[in-house]
């Protein structure tokens, strides 16, 4: 086990996975360092964060929010950054280790991008980033001799139990899913289903995009391209199960018949932790099982026709190409429009269906085309709701 400081740039710092991997910095002061936080418009909360970690870098994305604060209060070396670009500058410092990609959406490709080819190692977070680029981001990573760590409780805990076998004796993997809040709704009570119920998850406390991902069950979807580009299997491999306890994070079933979990609280603090101390296991500040007390571990298979979203993401990960990242746009536009009140909760998925089957499928197109399409799909979205 190495005692070396560990420097993090953490790229989404106000954001919910931001947040919480600052907690788990602060609780392995002395093994971890922040020296670089960004944010996009909440720069109160970047403020604040930078008074209390004094990181040696701040970036603000957005330029109008980084103009209407007053940084007067900035703490003595501290540099502000403002600007998209300034994302790329500070992850390729000489002096960060590792890069958290915790910026919510396909906006997060950016850092993922600069830090691999600058041979970092990125605490993925971000799971758009393999959902739009993933042959070009793990070949990059490749080229670079970067590592990609998950920090999806999921796929952590597939990491996790890979290292019980070897790759060539991996049946598959199963990604279990809490099953949100509506799991036992008939399609009548989907139906009237508010932006409020939506977003009162049951066991997880995430930002409002992936809550709603999660209730529409469209986080699994794209988990399990995520899980296609991050482990390299074919769509076959991959199952999912409904675990409303979220307490099994995943499992990985080898030939043999035998299948290695990974068990803890729904508490994200532990896969944040195993990626920033990974190869070592440190004491840290993540919630611990009870086995003290007695408990009840349910497993259900999910039902494909009221949760549409699962053989989406089945159909994107076998046609690979285009799929990725039309159908990532599409769902980030169509989860806006609903927390906005444009559009029913029940129409999501199908929106994002229709987008999909209306683009011009390509197998091979560079990152900024691919990246054009993920425009390209959210415009189609306000062109099917707005009738315009």
């Amino acid at each position: 086990m190495t005692n070396r400081l560990t420097n993090v740039a953490v790229l989404g710092s106000t954001g919910s996975i931001g947040r919480s991997t600052l907690e788990v910095i602060a609780a392995l002061e002395g093994r971890l360092r922040a020296v670089a936080l960004s944010a996009h418009t909440s720069t109160e909360l970047l403020a604040q964060q930078a008074r209390a970690f004094q990181p040696r870098q701040i970036v603000v994305t957005d330029p109008a929010a980084a103009e209407r604060h007053d940084w007067s209060d900035l703490p003595a070396g501290v540099e502000l950054l403002v600007g998209p670009e300034a994302v790329a500058q500070v992850v390729t410092e000489e002096e960060v280790n590792v890069v958290v990609s915790a910026i919510v959406g396909s906006a997060g490709l950016q850092g993922t991008w600069a830090a691999l080819e600058a041979g970092k190692t990125v605490a993925l977070a971000n799971k758009e980033s393999l959902v739009v680029g993933g042959p070009l981001v793990t070949q990059l990573a490749r080229e670079r001799q970067a590592r990609l760590l998950p920090v999806d409780s999921e796929h952590s805990a597939i990491f996790q139990a890979l290292r019980a076998g070897r790759r060539e004796e991996v049946a598959r993997v199963v990604l279990t899913a809490s099953g949100g809040p509506f799991r036992t709704y008939s399609s009548r009570q989907l139906a009237q289903v508010s932006v409020a119920d939506a977003l009162a998850h049951p066991t997880w406390d995430m930002g409002p995009k992936i809550t709603v991902d999660s209730a529409t069950m469209m986080n699994k979807a794209l988990e399990i391209i995520e899980a296609q580009w991050l482990f390299d299997l074919a769509p076959e491999q991959i199952g999912v199960m409904i675990h409303p306890q979220s307490i099994v994070h995943s499992m990985v079933e080898y030939r043999d018949g035998s299948v290695i979990a990974q068990l803890g609280p729904p508490d994200m603090r532990l896969p944040i932790q195993y990626a920033l101390c990974w190869p070592d296991r440190q004491e840290g500040v993540a919630a611990k099982l009870d086995w003290s007390r007695s408990m009840e571990l349910q497993f259900e298979p999910p039902d494909f026709e009221r949760f549409g979203a699962l053989e989406l993401g089945l159909e994107v990960a076998r046609a690979g190409g285009t799929a990725g990242a039309v159908i990532n746009g599409a769902n980030e536009a169509a989860v806006a429009a609903f927390l906005d009140g444009r559009i029913r909760f029940t129409q999501i998925v199908p929106t994002c269906r229709s987008v999909l089957e209306n683009h011009n499928f390509d197998p091979n197109l560079t990152l900024e085309q691919l990246l054009e399409l993920d425009r390209w799909a959210r415009h189609e979205v306000l062109k099917i709701h707005c009738k315009c």
